[in-house]
């Protein structure tokens, strides 16, 4: 990898139209210099990012942040670049920027979350009228491959933060071992297939408007569940997969995502249960015991020096995965067929999540924080 990318080399440096010079493969020419993800891309030519420019509202030169580590400036054209390359259709750019957006307040920490050891990266999940505009899978297999949108959004993303973050794997990026996620990592929520009112319905959205939400995430971790149809039973089991100890909410707390099927959903809502009862009921029961957290019961040694001070620490003690049902969002996603849900671990208390209006509409309701239609969950 050249060094000049570590230092200042911006995707803005390049030449408009690799096609039109002779000899060169666009492709190799873009790989060679580290522009990419480690797929092919679809070579940025003057008429593809002008599209993808006016779809963002027209001039190129307007700054829309800067993105860290590196800080690079994250310009219409620069992001158009970077949208181009992932095979994003220009209608798709919104999204991309509003993520973006939503990423680079401080609120989200995208900083830590660009440099660290860890396997965490960005998720984000769609709401609104525009999933189905632009043709986004909330549906079977929503977060594997086959749709154009979900993929080439989350890989722009990816993109802007490989080539304007700087977060280079072993340069700027230092996770120890990485995650697929880092390739893509974008879904909609089956809003019509969902009992309940959409996510951004209930953060105080018109049901008209479109949402991004954003938050530093593990990979999904599968929820088998197949027998109950009660919603403790069902709930239970997600219990299960929350509680294993290897993930940050086990030893940091913090935010994290459970994304339930629909027909885990339905059987749910079904004895009359709430998005609210759901969580309460998640945050009440998924605890661990501070014993088996923080102590090692064959030696007595005190291996686990980053749990959250206000715990309690006499060995039986209950330690909750989160702190409030409120640091619980909860998603429907997914196909009509199949009793699979996920339990998405955080990145504990180092980031925060966050919901953006893609045109930068405020909620009508009582919802979180928000300004410029930006909102701190």
């Amino acid at each position: 990898m050249p060094n000049d990318l570590a230092v200042d080399h911006r995707p803005d440096d390049l030449p408009p139209d690799m096609t039109s010079i002779s000899g060169v493969d666009p492709q190799e020419w873009y790989a060679e210099r580290g522009y990419t993800d480690g797929l092919p891309i679809a070579p940025p030519t003057p008429e593809t990012v002008a599209a993808v420019v006016t779809a963002l509202g027209g001039d190129p030169d307007f700054q829309e942040g800067r993105v860290p580590p590196r800080w690079g400036v994250l310009s219409r054209r620069t992001l158009a670049i970077n949208i181009v390359m992932a095979g994003c259709r220009p209608e798709y750019a919104p999204v991309v920027r509003a993520a973006l957006k939503a990423m680079m307040e401080p609120h989200f920490n995208l900083n830590a979350i660009q440099a660290t050891t860890h396997v965490v990266a960005p998720l984000t999940i769609v709401n609104g009228p525009i999933r189905n505009a632009i043709g986004m899978n909330a549906g079977h297999g929503a977060f594997g491959p086959g749709n154009r949108a979900n993929a080439t959004i989350g890989r722009a993303i990816r993109l802007v933060m490989l080539n304007v973050g700087g977060a280079q794997p072993g340069v700027l990026d230092k996770s120890t071992q990485g995650t697929p996620a880092k390739y893509t990592y974008c879904v909609a929520e089956n809003e019509e297939e969902s009992p309940w009112a959409p996510y951004h319905v209930e953060h105080g959205y018109r049901e008209t408007a479109s949402t991004v939400f954003v938050i530093g995430a593990e990979s999904n971790h599968n929820i088998n569940s197949p027998l109950p149809n009660d919603p403790e039973g069902i709930l239970n089991d997600v219990i299960s997969t929350m509680t294993t100890v290897g993930h940050n909410n086990a030893r940091a707390s913090g935010h994290c995502t459970v994304v339930l099927s629909p027909e885990h959903a339905r059987s749910i809502a079904a004895h009359g249960w709430t998005r609210h009862d759901v969580r309460c009921y998640l945050q009440m029961y998924a605890t661990n015991k501070f014993g088996v957290l923080a102590h090692d019961h064959k030696y007595g040694k005190v291996y686990n020096r980053h749990l959250p001070r206000w715990y309690r620490r006499q060995l039986d003690s209950d330690i909750p995965i989160v702190p409030s049902p409120d640091n619980i969002h909860l998603f429907v996603v997914g196909g009509t067929a199949g009793r699979f849900s996920s339990f998405i671990p955080g990145w504990g208390h180092y980031n925060n999540p966050v919901l953006r209006a893609i045109d930068g509409e405020l909620p009508t309701g009582h919802g979180p924080i928000c300004v410029d239609g930006t909102c701190y969950l």
